[in-house]
């Protein structure tokens, strides 16, 4: 499909039908609409798990009411920063006043220095991943800084990274390309009509005899797709000796990870967005100790210098706590990140996927049914290649920011939605287009996706007659 101005069918849906159907769930609140934030005593972790007499539907809507967000509104802009639990929060609180009451000790509640080992341990079998390949750390842009500035990268090493990636990953690329004189490829992925196979093909038809490194995202923050990453990993990377790093931004939290299985070198990924922990937390997993980049760059006496790290020149202490060791840290919010986790791993990631998928492709459905068949939708169908990033444009003019940032907030201010937009290439030599990035959760149900849907198809109609 070519990258333009599209004309799109007649709508066919019925206005006064469509809001009909959906009023009860747009003026009757969402599963998000809870209680205000709650600060008390310490709360367990151990009700969170299913319970055989409870239903499906009751079973979510008991997990919704586990967050805090506010009931004026309903917040689907996960893919930007995420909410904590209640009792995430509670604990939380009560971890900065053990911290604030006893600076030195802390209570003697995180164990030994450097006092993020229990909090590892808890963490890694989670994400499919040993104890010594976990570091926890501030986000997804400190984890990609961290290897990517560490990385033995030399004059003439080329690194491939897709036409999608976040500047979380492009800025230190170009500071590399600046400093060391690194080659960069941009790699143009599927954006209509994506299939796994093509995303492999991208990159495997990319790959030189002076590839050094791969680096995408897992999931695209601009559409919402997510690539094939055991296939690039085992079927481009691993057969040609290149190393990978990948963007998880948007896959802790959302996705079920192996990251053994996936065969990755190094995983950057966030705690505060679809994991819903605190702001300045994330999960950096490096693979085994470096020890298979040591086979790939065998020529280099030096693979990757810990540069993020305070203990950079002790190496005696080991990988994994050097990246660890940043001096001071925020003990709390990387506690509070641990009980997020746990709460997950209670309800289950599977699950958790499983559901947060099938909202998605039920906004999307909901959207064709709205909007008409030819709405352009930029986030694959496939269940394989889908998450709970779902990016589309009702207008005819998929290049006009204005209208998509007009669309956007006038859905905050009239209708109370709270979403975002991107703007992206859809081919390398395309023109910019734009689109509304829906997030949905796990605290969101049918009834939101819904009234959501009612709400756009409305403003739709009042902007354009």
């Amino acid at each position: 499909m070519e990258s333009e101005i599209r004309k799109k069918k007649p709508i066919t849906l019925d206005r006064r039908r469509f809001l009909r159907l959906v009023g009860a769930a747009a003026t009757g609140g969402t599963a998000a609409a809870i209680t205000p934030v709650w600060a008390g005593k310490e709360e367990k972790m151990d009700t969170f798990s299913p319970s055989a007499r409870e239903s499906e539907r009751g079973f979510w809507r008991r997990i919704g009411h586990e967050f805090v967000l506010d009931p004026r509104t309903t917040y689907m802009n996960v893919g930007t920063t995420g909410s904590m639990p209640r009792h995430v929060i509670a604990n939380f609180n009560r971890y900065n006043k053990l911290v604030a009451r006893d600076p030195s000790e802390m209570g003697g509640e995180w164990g030994s220095w450097p006092y993020m080992s229990e909090l590892v341990a808890r963490i890694a079998p989670q994400m499919g991943a040993d104890t010594h390949e976990i570091v926890l750390n501030r986000n997804t842009t400190d984890g990609m800084c961290t290897v990517l500035e560490g990385l033995n990268l030399q004059p003439g090493d080329e690194v491939l990274y897709t036409h999608h990636e976040h500047v979380a990953g492009t800025s230190p690329l170009h500071v590399l390309q600046q400093r060391f004189g690194v080659t960069l490829t941009k790699v143009e992925i599927p954006v209509l009509d994506a299939t796994e196979q093509g995303y492999v093909d991208a990159f495997a038809d990319a790959v030189s005899p002076a590839t050094r490194l791969i680096v995408f995202s897992h999931i695209t923050y601009k559409t919402g797709a997510r690539l094939p990453a055991n296939r690039i990993c085992q079927e481009v990377a691993v057969p040609n000796g290149i190393p990978t790093l990948i963007d998880g931004a948007h896959t802790i939290g959302m996705i079920d990870l192996d990251f053994h299985e996936m065969d990755c070198d190094f995983y950057a990924g966030s705690g505060h967005k679809w994991q819903c922990g605190p702001g300045a937390t994330g999960i950096l997993y490096v693979r085994d100790n470096l020890n298979r980049l040591r086979d790939y760059w065998s020529d280099r006496q030096e693979v990757f210098w810990p540069i993020n790290s305070s203990l950079a020149e002790y190496g005696f202490f080991g990988l994994q706590l050097q990246l660890q060791y940043v001096g001071n840290d925020n003990y709390p919010a990387k506690r509070a990140l641990a009980d997020a986790c746990d709460m997950w791993d209670s309800i289950g990631r599977e699950r958790i996927e499983n559901y947060v998928l099938s909202l998605s492709a039920y906004c999307k459905l909901r959207i064709r049914q709205a909007f008409g068949d030819s709405v352009v939708i930029y986030s694959p169908d496939a269940p394989e290649l889908s998450s709970g990033l779902t990016a589309f444009n009702p207008f005819d003019d998929c290049t006009d920011g204005a209208a998509m940032s007009e669309f956007r907030d006038r859905l905050r201010e009239e209708y109370g939605f709270i979403v975002r937009t991107t703007d992206f290439h859809v081919t390398l030599d395309g023109p910019e287009e734009h689109a509304l990035r829906i997030s949905t959760h796990l605290f969101h149900d049918a009834r939101d996706v819904e009234a959501l849907v009612a709400a756009m198809y409305n403003l739709f109609v009042d902007m354009t007659g």
